[in-house]
């Protein structure tokens, strides 16, 4: 690599020790992981995410990276947003306006109404606001005020009230989505 990239590259972005790279890896993948499933709704896509996440890290680390967790979610919410648009473009293309899928096998009663319950959940989580969304997905992932504020990039006093203003909006969405009175 010629040296005036070099350069550039040590202004962009900071080189992460191997070590340190691991410590990282260790520590964030399992709730990295976790996040991007909670998303995609399949492991094997959730884990390759994940897995590019870290290599995004390792191969262009912030200069400044006050915070991984927060960096790493939120590039693993876009590397996951992407792919469901890209996977959703790619369906339409395939097969048409019909994007139902139909499990094969019969499930018990419970399984069911929890699958339809979740359906309800993600339907409900989908029509919020990017914002609302995400610090509901945040905040009940276990995140801190402090970290959510980084991830959505607001100012921490603002969390409480961005947060309890999207609980409203769901809970309202889920009534309506529910047909009971709110």
């Amino acid at each position: 690599m010629p040296p005036i990239f070099n350069m550039f590259r040590q202004k962009t972005a900071a080189t992460i020790s191997v070590h340190d790279f691991q410590s990282l890896f260790e520590q964030f993948f399992p709730s990295v992981f976790r996040h991007v499933y909670f998303i995609t709704q399949d492991r094997a896509t959730a884990e390759d995410i994940a897995q590019e996440t870290f290599i995004k890290l390792y191969h262009s680390c912030p200069v400044s990276l006050k915070n991984p967790n927060a960096w790493l979610t939120r590039v693993a919410t876009n590397l996951a947003y992407n792919y469901l648009k890209g996977e959703w473009r790619r369906r339409g293309r395939e097969s048409g306006p019909n994007l139902e899928f139909t499990p094969v096998t019969e499930s018990s009663e419970d399984t069911v109404l929890r699958k339809e319950e979740a359906a309800t959940v993600r339907k409900v989580l989908n029509a919020l606001q990017v914002r609302d969304r995400m610090g509901l997905l945040l905040r009940f992932s276990g995140f801190s005020y402090e970290e959510i504020a980084d991830v959505l990039e607001i100012p921490k006093s603002s969390v409480g009230k961005v947060l309890a203003r999207a609980q409203q909006k769901f809970k309202e969405g889920y009534l309506k989505t529910k047909g009971c009175d709110s």
